[in-house]
């Protein structure tokens, strides 16, 4: 096969399109697709990298079991009856709580997360973990108490804005989070030549930040103060509207009430902004014709996470841009996330708090438990102990807090599979490794990200280049173990239900079903409705227009209520105060500096540190200080310095730059790959540190168990 062929990089929660110019099994190269409706010829660095993976010598492309210290080839059949058997062995010992599973972000970029699902059930464990809760569970729950879906986020209407608050993200590198945005550097300059503004709130100056009409250096965690301090203006200074939103709206009075309690004077030390600016920048947003406030991982990462993102969402609404064009508005994706998340309550999925976790006394979120307390689950003796996992597309020893307990907790499970690409620092643990296709051997779907799109469409991505013959993809995995592992799919009646409901689940016909019953199948006609054949025939993607109001229709709270005030959310939102004391107080005994984390725009995670074109240049696993904190303590650029937590200290090279506000460090995530037994020598060459060695799974978002790795008190000192 010779040509172009046109599809998505799923790389990254963007999904640019992409244009892979072929010859037979040779990827010649990758550009954007100008024809792409939502990236318009966008891409990024991490594009051309999908030819890295494809062609990576280091990337596994058969099983293989451990031998001792040493990994064997096997067919597929042993290894999927290897992999199973171990599995149920360890239940059959232990009990069914004790198999974990852990399912990495790459598996949301692609349509075998629809396979995740079955294979829990069938395992039939509450010991079930994601990168969700290192990095959204806040968003989910506050979702599920305002508007009844945990899957329904309010996404900023970017292109039809005339103002943008941005708190704790850099879309400009990431292009988006939980706002698949391509290109978002482009539509946030194009805000401002409208003569709208970008005001960026982040204690570094991001690249986001440079390109901002202006930028807020916040105290880490001081978000939610300032949130307060901008509601309290706008409620004391009748600039609250809910417009639209007020028949439907409830608890209203109970936020102004909090609100009151925080004055932009009271509110302005804690979260290290003048009062004068949180005054302002309130008037602003009030004053805008459509305006929008946005808060990401930075956000999610903290203590008070969940009650700062329910402020985020608040701040919209009274202010008559929550449902609203140029506001925070709600996708309506081509295959219904939330409906099938109403199905998965069905299996036991798509609620909250329902159970807790055996150790930490976390709480469950979708059938999910908190990951900051995986390590004590598998360390700590009892009942329902860990003993074995399932890892699909993930590294958590490197991107889960208390990295280096986990990883010493992993080498004492008795048995662990994984479904991945690379001997990574996680997998290095596995007794079983099953290697999928690389994504360009691959025809897949875009499921999730529509649901986060800050424009509707759907596109259908053909395999750029064909995949071995003995290859297999995700979903075949996946379902492979859930026949072999049978116990019914429905209540658990019988092997055979399973192994014939797991061979009826090819994603693309349950994604066929799912277009059908969504918002533009059958009810549009016939003719007119999108399946799988038509998204097959339209190669650059298909544009469903931008984003339209769907409230109250959408909510599924009871009676279609709008909850301003969630009790969860609002009794948080009073203990702040005790908050902020705790956090002052933990910068004693010597830990007088506060860590943040960063993206970057040629990383992605831990797993694309093998590309060779991805690290060229100079080292990025870099501590970043403030020139008036390195001088004191005889610091200069370049040196290599150790920082040290309440849990662990790490040693790595310093930036001294005044992009960083005073009493601020901050060190990029991903890294640390200097572990013996990792199969990947360009990672390895550029080993950095792990900085979650030094992240405590102990400090957790108070609401939801989100791990807190932004805000941590630390201290550094020449290494």
């Amino acid at each position: 096969m010779t040509g172009t062929i046109h599809r998505q990089c799923t790389l990254c929660e963007a999904h640019c399109g992409i244009d892979v110019d072929v010859d037979g099994d040779r990827v010649v190269r990758i550009t954007g697709d100008r024809d792409d409706p939502i990236s318009r010829g966008y891409i990024c660095p991490k594009a051309a990298a999908l030819a890295d993976l494809y062609t990576d010598p280091e990337r596994l492309r058969a099983p293989v079991k451990r031998v001792g210290d040493e990994w064997v080839q096997v067919p597929w059949g042993e290894a999927l009856d290897l992999a199973a058997h171990g599995l149920r062995g360890v239940q059959e010992r232990h009990g069914r709580d004790a198999v974990a599973t852990y399912v990495g972000n790459p598996a949301a970029h692609t349509m075998s997360i629809l396979s995740v699902l079955p294979l829990r059930h069938v395992l039939g464990s509450r010991n079930n973990y994601s990168a969700t809760s290192a990095d959204q569970l806040p968003q989910h729950l506050t979702s599920a108490e305002m508007f009844g879906n945990l899957a329904m986020f309010p996404i900023p209407d970017i292109d039809r804005t005339q103002y943008m608050i941005v708190l704790g993200a850099n879309p400009s590198v990431s292009n988006g989070s939980i706002m698949t945005a391509p290109g978002a550097r482009h539509r946030l300059r194009a805000i401002i030549t409208r003569g709208g503004k970008v005001v960026v709130v982040d204690p570094r100056r991001t690249e986001t930040a440079a390109l901002a009409s202006e930028h807020l250096q916040i105290r880490p965690g001081g978000d939610a103060f300032l949130l307060l301090g901008m509601l309290h203006v706008i409620f004391s200074q009748g600039l609250a509207d809910l417009g639209k939103l007020e028949p439907i709206a409830e608890g209203l009075e109970r936020v102004q009430e909090l609100a009151s309690q925080w004055s932009p004077e009271r509110a302005a030390p804690i979260a290290g902004i003048e009062s004068e600016a949180i005054k302002r920048l309130a008037r602003e947003f009030g004053a805008a014709p459509a305006a929008v406030a946005y808060g990401r991982v930075g956000l999610c990462q903290q203590q008070t996470g969940s009650v700062t993102h329910w402020l985020i969402n608040v701040l919209n609404a009274v202010t008559a841009n929550l449902d609203a064009p140029g506001g925070a508005m709600f996708p309506t994706p081509p295959v219904d996330v939330g409906g099938l998340l109403r199905l998965g309550r069905i299996f036991g999925f798509g609620d909250h708090g329902r159970y807790r976790q055996r150790v930490s006394g976390l709480p469950e979120l979708n059938g999910e438990l908190p990951v900051a307390g995986l390590g004590d689950e598998i360390l700590t003796p009892g009942p329902g102990q860990v003993r074995g996992m399932l890892v699909f597309a993930g590294n958590p020893v490197l991107s889960t807090p208390g990295g280096g307990r986990l990883d010493e907790a992993m080498a004492k499970l008795e048995w662990c599979v994984a479904v991945d690409m690379y001997i990574t620092e996680t997998t290095r643990h596995a007794d079983v490794i099953l290697p999928p296709v690389s994504p360009l051997e691959r025809s897949d779907i875009d499921v999730v990200m529509p649901a986060v799109a800050v424009r509707n469409h759907v596109r259908y991505n053909p395999a750029a280049v064909p995949a071995p013959e003995d290859g297999r993809e995700d979903w075949q995995i996946l379902n492979g173990l859930t026949q072999r592992l049978g116990d019914g799919l429905l209540s658990r009646p019988t092997a055979t239900a399973a192994k014939l409901g797991a061979r009826l689940a090819g994603p693309e016909r349950v994604i066929d079903m799912g277009l059908a019953l969504g918002p533009y199948g059958l009810r549009r006609g016939p003719f007119s409705a999108l399946s799988v054949g038509k998204l097959r025939r339209a190669q650059h993607g298909i544009d469903l227009g931008p984003l339209k109001p769907r409230l109250p229709g959408a909510l599924q709270t009871p009676g279609k209520r709008l909850r301003l005030a969630p009790p969860v959310l609002l009794e948080e939102g009073k203990r702040l105060d005790r908050l902020a004391i705790e956090r002052d107080a933990g910068l004693a005994d010597g830990y007088d500096l506060v860590l943040i984390g960063r993206r970057q725009l040629r990383s992605n995670n831990s797993w694309m540190h093998n590309s060779r074109r991805l690290m060229k240049g100079p080292d990025r696993c870099t501590a970043i200080l403030h020139p008036e904190d390195a001088g004191p303590r005889g610091l200069t650029d370049g040196d290599r310095v150790r920082v040290v937590s309440r849990v662990g200290a790490i040693e790595l090279p310093l930036e001294v730059s005044d992009e960083i506000r005073p009493g601020v460090i901050s060190i990029p995530h991903g890294f640390g790959h200097g572990r013996r037994g990792v199969g990947w020598r360009v990672a390895a060459a550029h080993a950095g540190v792990s900085v979650n060695d030094i992240t405590d799974p102990a400090v957790v978002d108070r609401v939801t168990g989100n791990a807190a790795m932004n805000a941590v008190p630390v201290r550094v000192q020449a290494g």
